[in-house]
């Protein structure tokens, strides 16, 4: 019998397996797939000359995670590709904003747009600079975090900790505005915001684009070197080098409760794996209390509370193998790893408009790999393998479009929303279609059928709204990895703080179950009150 089992080997699993082996316990992790990794895999399913990863790609959260750091994943062979350039997003016009690791770059493409950007975002980087460290170890802890928020409070009183409580709050357009006056630090930040669910009017969204921009800066968009696979094999590898194992092909169905407590698993072909010490659920929240839990072992207000959870928007990819490089105007999108398109910020705001009113958007707003610039071990010298998603919406009420796409996602569909991607490509490099070789669509069921965590094809586990993060996050009153089933702990995205591939719910719930007396010491507790009685 393992003291933890572990249910599900994507990174937030693989990551709780890992700090419960070093801490000595025996962990046993069942995956449903038929490899570990979750929704950080790569195949050459596109063409066999072409690694493609099959979900996510790029790691800005992981090159800035304390948890991942202390795993030391370079001793199993991580090893980490920068493109030339972070990120663009290029302009059917030929202009181009470029966020750039060397801080004068980025200030320099700005500054094009609008003298005195460059300064504003120098600033802003310095502002970073001071606090950036205590912010991440801030969010990458359990909720509260007492200890990293005092060491946060403290830097910020000598930087304007009410300017930077209300500049956290904002909404990425309205904190674009007030420090840029030119359009490229704005599309930066909007765009870097919508890798989340928050339009450019959604209260906190400029934090999560001021974020997303600074760590760019600081950290770049980095790729694993060969795939990104390689970084789960870095995590599974090291976990079986401290004892753990992990068994694919197995589908836990029930988490087991007994008197109160967790106590095992029960996969679909019946098999009851039991554990001596926690079970860590690294599945998203609905799933685990929804269907993997009785209602009896839960509280009536968490099933009530959960109605009213929240879904981040649906997810449609599209992998293609290249014959060359990607034909783009603006020149410096030529150098870079990840892009974003869009016309500008008002386009961003038109497209979070149509997802909000569940119409699949006519323009998507689109993200863009470049996976050989960034990491020339994936493709043959000459091409490129590449990707792009956009979002849709959970549930379809119809299409902005002209193709009527209903939601149903068939092959009609499925080819109809390529296309559009297409297009919307070729605005900013003509040509690039020509150059297709072959191509995958993933729609949102074919997310889902490929890792259960992307339920409707949602990549973050929850949305990023204000309103379910934090204390919120799954539901008001569970801010923390335990759930009211002792034993029992959430490691996944749907747990604080939230999605992104930085390991810190896997690494949460591991500490949280690290914490809990163990069956025996209680029982001696319970023996000893018996005896004094």
């Amino acid at each position: 019998m393992a003291d933890a089992v572990v249910v599900g080997a994507g990174p937030n699993g693989l990551v709780a397996a890992n700090v419960l082996a070093d801490a000595g316990w025996s962990v046993e992790v069942l995956e449903e797939q038929d490899e570990p990794g979750g929704a950080v895999r790569s195949d050459r399913g596109v063409d066999p000359d072409f690694v493609s990863d099959v979900f996510s790609a790029f790691y800005p959260m992981a090159a800035a995670s304390p948890v991942l750091h202390a795993l030391e994943l370079e001793k199993e062979g991580l090893r980490w590709s920068h493109a030339p350039c972070a990120l663009a997003h290029p302009l059917p016009d030929g202009r181009c904003a470029v966020l750039d690791r060397d801080p004068d770059v980025t200030a320099g493409s700005v500054d094009s747009f609008a003298a005195g950007d460059g300064a504003a975002w120098h600033e802003w980087y310095a502002l970073w600079q001071r606090v950036g460290g205590s912010l991440l170890d801030s969010l990458f802890t359990p909720f509260p975090p007492l200890r990293a928020g005092a060491r946060l409070a403290a830097r910020l009183r000598a930087s304007g900790g009410l300017d930077f409580a209300r500049m956290m709050l904002l909404p990425a357009r309205r904190l674009a505005e007030e420090q840029f006056a030119g359009e490229g630090g704005r599309l930066l930040l909007a765009g870097n915001a919508l890798h989340t669910d928050l339009a450019p009017e959604s209260a906190g969204g400029g934090a999560f684009g001021w974020l997303m921009s600074m760590l760019g800066q600081e950290f770049g968009f980095p790729v694993p070197v060969g795939g990104a696979g390689a970084l789960s094999t870095a995590l599974a590898g090291r976990l079986e080098r401290h004892g753990g194992t992990v068994r694919c092909g197995e589908r836990v169905a029930d988490v087991v409760v007994r008197s109160g407590r967790a106590v095992a698993v029960r996969t679909a072909s019946g098999e009851e794996v039991p554990a001596r010490r926690a079970v860590l659920a690294a599945v998203p929240a609905p799933l685990l209390y929804g269907s993997m839990l009785r209602p009896a072992d839960l509280p009536a207000g968490l099933l009530r509370r959960l109605l009213r959870f929240q879904w981040d928007f649906s997810t449609f990819k599209v992998d293609w193998a290249l014959d060359g490089p990607v034909p783009w105007t603006a020149r410096p999108a030529t150098r870079a790893g990840t892009l974003h398109l869009a016309d500008g910020v008002d386009d961003l705001t038109r497209f979070a408009a149509q997802l909000a009113t569940r119409h699949v958007p006519d323009r998507p707003f689109a993200l863009f790999g470049q996976m050989t610039t960034a990491d020339p071990s994936r493709s043959p010298a000459g091409t490129e393998s590449a990707w792009a998603y956009t979002h849709v919406p959970q549930t379809v009420a119809g299409d902005a479009g002209a193709d009527g796409i209903t939601g149903g996602w068939d092959e009609r569909e499925r080819n109809a929303m390529a296309d559009r991607i297409e297009r919307h490509v070729e605005r900013c490099a003509p040509g690039f279609r020509a150059l297709v070789r072959a191509r995958r669509i993933l729609a949102p069921p074919t997310l889902q059928a490929r890792d259960a965590a992307l339920q409707g094809g949602a990549i973050n586990g929850g949305t990023t709204a204000l309103h379910q993060q934090l204390l919120f996050r799954p539901v008001p009153g569970l801010g923390r990895p335990e759930t009211p089933v002792r034993g029992l702990f959430l490691a996944s995205a749907s747990a604080h703080p939230g999605g992104a591939v930085h390991g810190a719910p896997g690494a949460n719930a591991a500490r949280a179950a690290l914490a809990l007396p163990p069956v025996s010491a209680l029982l001696s507790r319970a023996q000893r009150g018996l005896a004094a009685g």
